[in-house]
This record gives structure tokens, C-alpha cells and sequence, in this order.
């Protein structure tokens, strides 16, 4: 087959690692990938949001397969304008989406479909949002509706942060993904991702991660897009997992195709593991960032076959295979991040951090200038070790961590204290 993977971050240069590996590849082309990618496929220069420049570029390649990764081009409907072109695409269609690009579309999905998840109220109205806080009290958690590059969720503990939120989103902070807010309670007990494929009727667990948010050791700091994640999650249970395959993924699946709307791709279930067992906190329509480098990995599968099979809505029922170990990212980033990371700093030591035993690097914020490589975003490098346990795993990351020079970078040296503590 003929692949084109849309996207240019480190989850999509481990999905470019996986797919290179599959008999069924005749050739990856990656829109507009990293200098990651483009060591394994053929980079291309594409206006993703261009969706007939897209069917485009397929119908000239003939692609046989396209695989989305960032959230966007799904929540604008890149899935249906490539499947009325009659071309096969990973990832759901733009209603299906809403399960990630609207909250308070899911908050109602799980109402109908009796899917555990904090209780919640949805406004449109400023005066009403902030009412519902007077009514609710501290600490309470604050979205923005739709999709907010990652900067719309607040957890606010107390009145005045929760009031300061709500006044961000209705004040335009967020442009159109704001003009609705949800505000629901602050759940409790520890977070984890369930990862599941689905080709709109049937679903399967792929696997479980625990990422780090914050910016700074300890969970300190500013929210992040990720600073590292492991897998599998300790708290995710062989019975944790049934429970929420059956009481949470299966639901919603079983919910988008009842209201005319399958899910066919991954299914990114947030949950928080509290006493009652496991809840929602937020799907996602897409593969996580950098849970995928952990996630990925462990497969005892062909990923391109897995999503093939998604796409034609003929996916088996029998479990997914995983292999018998552990894995751990640590996210390098640039000084400055998550506010305005420094740019063009030279990194070296790429190819010694890769040639160390269970050690491979993505690429998720670089570019090339000439032979050097320089840093070209907030998160930079994702360096993923391998072992028998969270631990093994953490101690080959780091030992690729400290095998890369970059002076103008930084991590956090705490990845994995949870499933180790």
C-alpha cells in the first residue's frame, strides 16, 4: 500500500516508525513531517487544510491509505471529503470528531449513553456560567467547548481563578472555541489514557498510558502539552480496563454509531481512577502526544493492517497483541517553553542517543539547516527507552537523554515517579 500520514510532530514520527516496519507498505509519504520522517519516508509540502489539494496529491500517488494524526484536520473534515473521493482514511469522520472538538457534545453523549464523568453544567451565557459558580463553589474545573490548542481547560481552586477563566473564554481568549463553556466538577483520584481502535461497530483495547503535564518535576509548573509518559499504567488494571471498555469506549462507540455518526480510528479515552472506579474525563479522536511513543511501540502487531482494517470497517475481534514490556518518553524542550521557546539552538548527539540498546528518538519540533540540526518549536525531542518494567524503561530514556548535547534544552528528570513511588 501506499501511505500518506498528514502531521509533523513526534507522534507522528513514531507512527512513521511503525508503518515503516509493515509488509504491507509500498511507500510512506509523510505531509508535512520533521527531519525525523523524512529519514524513513518521503516528506512532502501540503496545504493540509487544503482538503482538494490533499484528494489531490492521493489521486496522483495513488495513496491507498491516509492517517491522520493532529486533532484538527478531523474536527474540519478531512476524513469525509477523502472517503466521497473514494480514498480509505484512518481517523473519524467530522461528526465523530465532536466527540474531541466539543465538550458539551460529549458531556451529552455520556448523559444519553450513561457513561460515568463529573457532573457538569454548559453555558452559553456569561451571567449563567458565573451563577453556576456561585451556586457550585471551589475547587471546580473550567473548558472552553472546542478545541483550544490544549489552553482551555482550568482547574481552578478557587472562585476567583474559576470567574477568571470563564471571563477568558466569553472575553474571546479563545476565539469560536469558547463561545460555550462547560464547568464540572473537579474529579479525584489518579489520571490514566486507554487507547482503543474502532471501525465504527467494533472495538478494541490497544493499550494504556500515564503522561506528565506539568512543565516542572514534582507535576510543578505550567501546563504542558506533555513532558513524557509511560506504558503500560500501573493503575490500569486488567479489571480497571474491562471496566472502562465496558462502562466507557464501548458505550460511546455503540452511542456515535446508534446516532448515525460511527467512530471509525483510535478512540483517546482520559479517565481519572478514583474510588468508584474508573470516569471520564475526555475523549480524544486521535492518537495522544507523546503517548504514542509509548503506546505504539509495545504492538505485537502490523499498525498499517490494524488501521486498514479500521478505515474498512472489517476490524477482528480478537484482542490486540502486546509485547511483554514497558516503555517511558521523556520530552525534551526548548528554554522557554511552554511560553515562547528559544528557536535555532544546534542539538547534537542524535545518532549516539539512537545507537544505545532499547533507545529510539522522535523528532517533534526540529528542522535542518544544511547538516545541523536545530531545535524549531517548544517540544523538540522525544527520547523512548524500553525494558521489563517502568523502571528498566526509564533508566534506558534517560541514559539516551544524557547522550544528546543541547545546551539550549531542558527536561524533567522525574518521568515515571508515579508507577515508581
Amino acid at each position: 500500500m501506499n501511505v500518506l500520514l498528514i502531521g509533523s510532530g513526534g507522534r507522528e514520527h513514531a507512527l512513521a516508525i511503525a508503518l515503516s516496519k509493515s509488509p504491507l507498505l509500498r511507500k510512506l509519504f509523510v505531509a508535512p513531517g520533521n527531519p525525523g520522517t523524512a529519514e524513513i519516508a518521503e516528506n512532502v509540502v501540503l496545504n493540509v487544510s487544503d482538503h482538494r489539494a490533499v484528494v489531490d496529491f492521493c489521486k496522483i500517488a495513488a495513496i491507498d491509505l491516509v492517517v491522520i494524526g493532529p486533532e484538527q484536520p478531523l474536527v474540519d473534515g478531512l476524513v469525509d471529503d477523502l472517503e466521497a473521493s473514494g480514498i480509505a482514511a484512518f481517523g473519524p469522520s467530522r461528526e465523530a470528531a465532536r466527540l474531541e472538538g466539543s465538550k458539551a457534545y460529549t458531556k451529552a453523549l455520556c448523559d444519553r449513553a450513561r457513561i460515568p464523568t463529573a457532573a457538569y453544567g454548559r453555558f452559553s451565557d456569561r451571567a449563567a456560567a458565573l451563577a453556576y459558580l456561585e451556586k457550585t463553589g471551589a475547587p471546580i474545573v473550567v473548558k472552553a467547548d472546542g478545541l483550544a490548542a490544549g489552553k482551555g481547560v482550568v482547574v481552578a481552586e478557587t472562585i476567583a481563578d474559576a470567574r477568571a477563566a470563564v471571563e477568558a473564554c466569553f472575553s474571546g481568549a479563545f476565539g469560536a472555541a469558547g463561545a460555550e463553556v462547560v464547568i464540572e466538577e473537579k474529579l479525584e483520584g489518579e489520571e490514566a489514557s486507554l487507547f482503543a481502535l474502532s471501525d465504527g461497530e467494533r472495538v478494541l483495547a490497544l493499550g494504556s498510558a500515564q503522561d506528565h503535564k506539568r512543565v516542572g518535576e514534582g507535576d510543578t509548573g505550567p501546563n504542558t502539552g506533555g513532558m513524557g509518559a509511560y506504558s503500560p499504567a500501573p493503575i490500569m488494571s486488567a479489571a480497571i480496563e474491562a471496566r472502562a471498555m465496558a462502562e466507557i469506549v464501548e458505550p460511546a462507540i455503540a452511542a456515535m454509531r446508534a446516532a448515525g455518526a460511527p467512530f471509525k480510528g483510535v478512540l483517546f479515552a482520559g479517565l481519572m481512577i478514583g474510588r468508584d472506579g474508573p470516569k471520564l474525563i475526555e475523549f480524544n479522536a486521535r492518537f495522544g502526544d507523546p503517548e504514542t511513543q509509548v503506546v505504539v511501540p509495545r504492538l505485537d502487531e502490523d499498525l498499517l493492517a490494524l488501521m486498514h482494517d479500521c478505515a474498512l470497517g472489517r476490524l477482528r475481534t480478537e484482542r490486540i497483541r502486546l509485547k511483554p514490556r514497558a516503555a517511558l518518553t521523556v520530552v525534551l524542550a526548548a528554554q522557554g517553553y511552554p511560553g515562547e521557546p528559544e528557536r535555532g539552538t544546534e542539538i547534537n548527539g542524535i545518532a549516539r542517543a539512537a545507537a544505545l540498546p532499547d533507545v529510539v528518538v522522535t523528532h517533534a519540533g526540529t528542522k535542518r539547516d544544511g547538516a545541523r540540526l536545530l531545535a524549531n518549536g517548544g517540544r523538540v525531542l522525544n527520547v523512548t527507552g524500553f525494558g521489563a518494567d517502568v523502571r528498566a524503561a526509564r533508566e534506558a530514556a534517560y541514559k539516551g537523554v544524557d547522550a544528546i548535547d543541547w545546551p539550549g534544552g531542558f527536561c524533567r528528570r522525574d518521568i515515571g515517579w508515579r508507577a515508581l513511588g
